[in-house]
């Protein structure tokens, strides 16, 4: 026998049914009327229930049958032992272990026999596991347990969907044209689609026992054909235990619409009226509603009748759910019959009031429908309900389900909004075993519109952290005009591919907490701090301002109205001598190897731009600063410029610029430099000083002619070295030699201000006199600036010195962040000033503008504020604790000077210190007694480090040379990387050392002949390598462009650790930023306007887990979260093998794309790959997924192994590219 007659006689039909494989009217009418008999005066009240399922449904039938007086019993599989719904009964008994946790929910002995040893009187299956089963609803009868559901014999006809659709026949219900039969092979099914007669593509794959979208396969290319029906079996076996299929024609755009039917079994049947089921994602329902809109009154009342006719032909008892497709003429074709509680029912019950649940309890201990009150012409609807399943799946990663525990569950509700759920808690943990469903969301309101706006809202409320959940896609849904229009279609959600277009889940909190914990377990991962001092505790005093009073104008209004040459003829005509701030770049550069954070000047910021509005800049970027802010502190540096900004609109900006090398430490294509003075001026940047390492002018041009471009204060800088007054050993850089290079400043490279940048601190009082004074002399019109380090001590008196002999601008730092290796210290300067030049009261007025001069009650308070924050660096306090008058013979460089220090003492020379600055002076000597500033001071600093380590002198490294494998910047320097230095190279020391490296020196300018940067190319290649970020809300923009292109590994390095930690470490107070939190430490913080976080550190666990993994416990906003941190000291002890997780910036590696246990491995070590090739087949949630080879290569390793349990982005394999 084959095809329905197989199918029927394997079901128990008999062979009374069979008329040559066809069921007659006759005979099944015949055993109806023997079924309503049967049926009828059955009655029995129950006293307990069990309801043989898990999760929400679970819940919801506990519920109903309390409000009935019963006991209530649930079962629950070794999985979900901690799952909500075992509470929410009277009674759970755990069920014996299974080869599957599905599995276990499909016992049927061992379910009856707890039921049998509970005095369970009735079994509600729910939905899904047994729900359908008719051995399962025998089994009931014959061990004297009523079964909630459809009788056995009902369940059979109906649970086979091709026995469904000959009754629908014989009912005069019309059907898809589809298989006569189960399929039974791929050769079968091949003919009945392509054959002679076949019905053709496009076809859906169905499984013939279940539903729920699992088991189910559209087909509209042949040659999937064979991997379709292979997967649709798979999944049905899974889902249901039962792999058998059949095949209809593929209905195109229909609409999903069911009736919700109740039948008492005595041939008495009534419908909820009808639900729209169109919005569906692989064939799965995501949106329901009740009732359905924009139907012909015609076609919804020929559906109920249908559905009605159809329910009494089968003897139907209980509820039932009959389905159709209406194409798009208007004609509806049965699908199914349900027999079961929909997920949906909720929507029914919000629309007519009716409780679908309670409704079949008293249907299956005997109750009519009238006994119910349940009457046709008395069941009215009301308004319009909307339901929403969320799921636990990641819409920007293609719906892959997620599991894993929730770590913070905040819920929308209010009027009208119903939830339905088992896992809606924070510290519920969802397996990759079951159903992805987290929680159902109804609305009820009078209007459909109304409804639609209720259910968004209550999604907006959702807070859920964790697991990925697919409520932003939701909300896409519900504001689509489509949807609110009511004119969707099955195909809705493959049509309208915006749906997917929702911003980013940003999961700041969560990832910020990360960070947290990582520095409570492993440290902070910042190198360099003293972890012997402790940074204070103290919260520094912010002046106290009026927010709602502008701030002073000041020179940068003068810039924004007069530009760059007004502002520069301004600052010379000025009768006062100006100052310039440093606090915010070198003095923390100097002082703290510059680890000042963002939000420690954003919070001063306000207060500085009232108090020092006549500043003539504040130097607050570039040099330096710009790295480290993404090496170290995580920050973006265009971010800190644009912040700091928005906080001082009326002092100019000034930032440090290494002429041709931008802001890095080798050379770059001259159009890399021209993008960056650009994206600088636009970002904030007023004044830029542009200087050279060496004083080579060639280089120094570049960098002012690309401010010039971009529209910037050009302030040509020339760093002073050595003593312009002249010394035997120093008499190289003589007074001649800075005039020099100053004429080719003002005269080719037309600078607007004209700098002296004393980068050591060696300009003493009356060199500063001669020099300042000669400058002044040859170039009357030129605004002269000042800037010195104070580690000789000498910086206030020389500042005074320049100030007399003409300088216009002198720099400083506000005293507490000055002296030693930082600048001199701003108030002394500022008051000497105020005294010697008798600064006045009032504003001063320049042209059309005023200038406020700095009043010293309000630097008083500045004072103060730096002086606490300062503690707050302590673990960086590395530099000279006094002055020392060894600098004008080792000649460091003030910010140098730190950071040699923090080198040295990493590389275990801290007790060598003294050794290495002679060697540092030693070093100077036989490279040519260069200009000191970097990137050359660390060629400097590389070589003494060197000299010291291997016990070297000046005149060994001369002489051995050719036999030495010097430190990398060496080379470079003498190869000519950092252009030419005055005087020339040192010979023989270049040619030797060439010639060991096999290089040819440079002749012409280093970045003059590397070709133009491809700006557009590197954006592309950015988005690609970066795509995991973005759906983070992490974009790729032109200013990210110019810091990949200027430091690309750092700048890899920094948004690597902003996907995993979030942008908004930046906001973190200093003090737990540098520092692990202490168990009961508590703090906030502000993440954006409006949104503070409370965070408190509650514990750690002592233990470690089978990961090597630690417990941290926080209190985020009074609600406790888990974080659990691998301790990588402790995982080196550990026998287990740590879990290796996915490097995103290495395309070699190929992760988890969802969470689940790997079911197949489909390649070996060595094995040659294409693209998209598969190698792992995962599953998690009745769902296959296949891991393919992202590129082209060989299998290096394997790491998956069949029957692991993996999370997302936990490596799989990793491959040997080509």
């Amino acid at each position: 026998m084959k095809g329905p007659v197989l199918g029927m006689w394997q079901r128990g039909m008999g062979p009374e049914l069979l008329r040559g494989g066809v069921v007659t009217s006759a005979m099944w009418r015949s055993r109806i009327g023997s079924s309503r008999a049967m049926a009828a005066g059955t009655k029995r009240k129950f006293k307990s229930l069990m309801c043989c399922n898990r999760g929400e449904i679970a819940i919801r039938v506990f519920r109903a049958a309390t409000e009935l007086g019963m006991r209530t019993v649930g079962v629950y599989a070794q999985e979900d032992r901690h799952s909500l719904h075992r509470y929410k009964c009277d009674e759970s008994y755990q069920l014996a272990d299974s080869i599957t946790p599905v599995g276990a929910y499909l016992d049927i002995d061992n379910i009856i026999g707890i039921a049998k040893d509970k005095n369970v009187d009735a079994i509600h299956p729910g939905y899904g596991f047994l729900s359908e089963n008719s051995n399962f609803a025998k089994a009931c009868e014959e061990n004297g347990i009523a079964f909630v559901g459809p009788q056995a014999k009902v369940l059979r006809l109906f649970g086979d969907k091709t026995e469904a659709r000959k009754l629908a026949i014989d009912a005069k219900v019309s059907i898809v044209p589809g298989s006569p039969g189960p399929i039974t092979n791929l050769e079968e099914a091949r003919e009945f689609v392509e054959g002679k007669n076949g019905i053709g593509f496009p076809v859906i794959v169905k499984a013939a026992h279940g539903g729920g979208g699992r088991g189910m396969r559209v087909v509209f290319d042949p040659v999937e054909f064979s991997e379709s029906v292979s997967r649709a079996q798979s999944e049905a076996e899974k889902a249901f235990g039962d792999g058998t299929v059949f095949i209809e024609r593929f209905v195109h755009r229909p609409r999903h619409i069911e009736v919700q039917v109740l039948a008492d079994g005595t041939g008495d049947v009534v419908h909820l009226y009808e639900r729209d089921c169109s919005v569906q994602r692989r064939h799965q329902k995501v949106v329901e509603i009740a009732p359905a809109s924009g139907l012909p009154d015609k076609v919804r009342e020929t559906l109920w009748n249908d559905s009605v006719r159809l329910i009494k032909n089968s003897a139907y008892k209980n509820a039932g759910t009959v389905e159709f497709l209406i194409d798009q003429s208007g004609r509806h074709y049965f699908i199914e019959v349900n027999p079961r509680v929909q997920v949906e029912h909720t929507v029914t019950e919000e629309v007519t009031g009716i409780d679908v649940v309670q409704s079949q309890i008293r249907i299956a201990q005997g109750e009519t429908l009238k006994e119910i009150g349940l009457e046709q012409d008395k069941i009215q609807l009301r308004g319009y309900a909307i339901q929403c399943r969320v799921t636990t799946e990641n819409p920007a990663n293609n719906f892959l389900p997620d599991y894993g525990r929730i770590d913070a569950f905040r819920p929308g509700e209010g009027m009208g909004i119903r939830l339905d759920s088992a896992a809606g808690f924070a510290g519920a943990v969802v397996t990759p075993h079951y159903d992805s469903l987290l929680i159902k969301v109804t609305a009820h309101a009078l209007e459909f519109t109304k409804a639609a706006e209720k259910l968004r809202r209550a999604l907006l409320e959702f807070r859920v952290r964790g697991v990925h959940t697919n409520i932003p896609f939701l909300k896409t849904v519900l504001n689509h005009p489509v949807f609110l229009q009511q004119q969707m279609a099955t195909d809705f959600i493959d049509a309208h591919p915006e749906l997917f277009v929702f911003p980013p889940q940003r999961d700041r909190a969560n990832k910020i907490l990360r960070f947290l914990a990582e520095n409570v377990v492993n440290g902070h991962p910042m190198p360099g701090p003293d972890k012997t001092k402790e940074p204070s505790q103290l919260l520094p005093v912010v002046p106290i301002y009026d927010p709602n009073e502008d701030a002073p104008n000041g020179w940068k209004q003068v810039i924004d109205k007069e530009g760059p040459e007004g502002f520069a003829k301004a600052v010379r005509k000025f009768p006062y001598t100006l100052l310039g701030d440093t606090t915010w770049r070198d003095a923390h550069q100097s002082l703290l190897a510059t680890r000042m954070r963002t939000v420690d000047m954003a919070s001063i910021a306000p207060a500085t731009s009232r108090a020092f509005s006549g500043l003539y800049a504040i130097e607050c970027w570039g040099g330096a600063t710009f790295d480290v802010c993404m090496r170290f502190l995580r920050e973006d540096p265009w971010q800190r410029l644009h912040h700091l900004r928005n906080l001082v609109p009326n002092v100019p900006f000034q930032m440090l610029l290494r002429g041709a090398n931008a802001v890095g430490y080798t050379s770059y294509p001259d159009n890399l430099v021209y993008e960056f003075c650009k994206h600088a001026r636009q970002g904030g940047v007023d004044v830029f000083r542009v200087f050279d390492s060496l004083n080579y002018v060639d280089n120094l041009l570049i960098g002012m002619d690309a401010v010039h471009k971009a529209d910037g204060v050009v302030q040509g800088e020339i760093c002073y070295t050595g003593d312009v007054r002249g010394t035997p050993r120093k008499d190289k850089y003589g007074l001649d030699y800075y005039l020099n290079i100053a004429d080719q400043l003002v005269n080719k490279g037309s600078t607007h201000v004209l700098g002296i940048k004393d980068m050591a601190g060696l300009l003493k009082p009356e060199s500063a006199r001669e020099l300042i004074g000669a400058l002044r002399k040859e170039f009357p019109n030129t605004p002269i600036h000042v800037h010195t380090h104070d580690t000789g001590g000498v910086g206030v008196a020389s500042m005074l010195a320049c100030a007399e002999a003409g300088a216009d601008i002198v720099h400083g730092a506000i005293d507490s962040m000055s002296g030693t290796t930082s600048q001199p210290p701003l108030g002394s300067i500022m008051e000497s000033l105020r005294q010697r030049e008798n600064w006045p009261s009032k504003p001063v007025k320049t042209g059309k503008h005023a200038i406020h001069l700095p009043e010293s009650e309000k630097f008083f308070e500045l004072h103060d504020y730096w002086d606490t924050m300062r503690g707050h660096y302590a673990p960086f306090e590395q530099g000279a604790r006094s002055t020392s008058v060894d600098v004008f013979e080792h000649e460091m460089p003030g910010g140098q000077y730190t950071n040699l220090m923090f080198q040295s003492q990493s590389l275990g020379l801290a007790k060598q210190w003294k050794e290495v600055k002679k060697a540092y002076a030693d070093a100077n000597r036989i490279l040519g007694n260069i200009v000191k500033v970097t990137p050359s001071s660390k060629v400097v600093g590389d070589l003494a480090q060197f000299m010291v380590t291997n016990k070297l002198s000046g005149d060994d490294i001369v002489e051995r040379a050719d036999s030495l494998d010097l430190p990398r910047s060496v080379v470079e320097f003498l190869q000519g990387q950092l252009g030419f230095p005055y005087g020339g190279f040192p010979e023989p020391l270049r040619g030797k050392v060439l010639r060991r490296a096999q290089l040819e020196p440079l002749k012409t300018r280093p970045g003059e002949n590397l070709p133009p940067l491809d700006f557009k190319a590197l954006k592309e290649r950015l988005v690609e390598k970066f795509e995991s970020a973005q759906k983070h809300g992490l974009q790729i923009s032109d200013t990210d462009v110019v810091s990949a292109a200027l430091y690309p590994s750092v700048f890899d390095d920094f948004k690597h650790f902003q996907q995993v930690y979030s942008e908004e470490v930046t906001h973190l107070p200093t003090n737990v930023f540098v520092h692990p939190m202490e168990v009961g430490q508590e703090f906030f913080f502000s993440i954006e306007e409006g949104k503070r976080l409370y965070v408190k550190l509650l514990s750690v666990s002592d233990q470690l887990d089978a990961n090597g993994r630690r417990d941290v416990y926080f209190d985020l906003n009074g609600v406790p979260r888990l974080v659990k941190i691998a301790d990588r000291e402790a995982a080196k002890h550990m026998d287990t093998k740590p879990i290796e997780r996915i490097d995103s910036l290495n395309p070699a590696h190929v992760g988890a794309s969802m969470p689940g246990t790997v079911v197949d491995v489909r390649t070996s070590v060595g094995k040659r790959v294409e693209k998209g090739e598969p190698l792992v087949v995962l599953s998690a949630m009745k769902m296959e997924t296949v891991i393919a080879a992202p590129r082209a290569g060989h299998v290096k390793r394997i790491i998956a192994e069949v029957g692991n349990l993996v999370a997302n982005e936990d490596l799989l394999i990793e491959l040997r590219l080509d």
